[in-house]
């Protein structure tokens, strides 16, 4: 039997960028902290644990000072920027860009409906995943999280809808949908 891979498989650039960002670092210093799992891969992570990678999650990084912490590419909210500052913390931030772009547009939508009163910014995706989280804290936790039909009942359909998806959701199927979704 011959096997073979498809030379489009593996990581996205995201995470390569992340993974290639610790391996400098853990070469160089041969720690280095890493807020919650790097990848989705239990031998991948392992491996990095093996040169000195260090998962942290939330909580442990409020205790963390004066020290480095790489920032996964799922991207992560303002808070963990804030005390990263408070705490004097370097961040090795390899959030994926395309996510960053996401979280900007995010937060464009949330500064506009802020200043016209009017509207309701709504993300598909998994609640509680690192990404979603990033993108829910760019609206200071605002942003009205759906992953099934029964959590359209969130939505009031009567005010605009910023929707948004997290990028790793592979498609979403609105048509059924009893509700139509403004346009506006």
């Amino acid at each position: 039997m011959q096997v073979t891979i498809d030379s489009n498989s593996g990581f996205c650039f995201g995470v390569v960028y992340a993974i290639q960002q610790a391996e400098e670092e853990l070469e160089v210093n041969g720690h280095l902290y890493c807020l919650g799992d790097i990848v989705h891969n239990n031998m991948e992570v392992d491996r990095l644990k093996g040169k000195g990678l260090e998962i942290i999650n939330h909580e442990q990084l409020q205790q963390l000072h004066d020290c480095k912490v790489l920032i996964r590419a799922h991207g992560e909210p303002p808070s963990t920027y804030q005390t990263a500052i408070k705490n004097n913390i370097e961040l090795i931030d390899a959030s994926c860009p395309v996510v960053l772009k996401l979280q900007n547009r995010v937060r464009g939508s949330y500064d506009e409906i802020t200043d016209t009163g009017n509207g309701q910014v709504v993300i598909y995706g998994e609640k509680g995943h690192a990404e979603v989280n990033g993108l829910v804290g760019q609206t200071g936790g605002k942003a009205i999280v759906v992953k099934t039909e029964e959590d359209l009942d969130q939505i009031d359909f009567n005010k605009p809808v910023h929707f948004f998806s997290q990028t790793t959701k592979a498609h979403l199927v609105l048509n059924k949908c009893k509700k139509p979704f403004s346009n506006e």
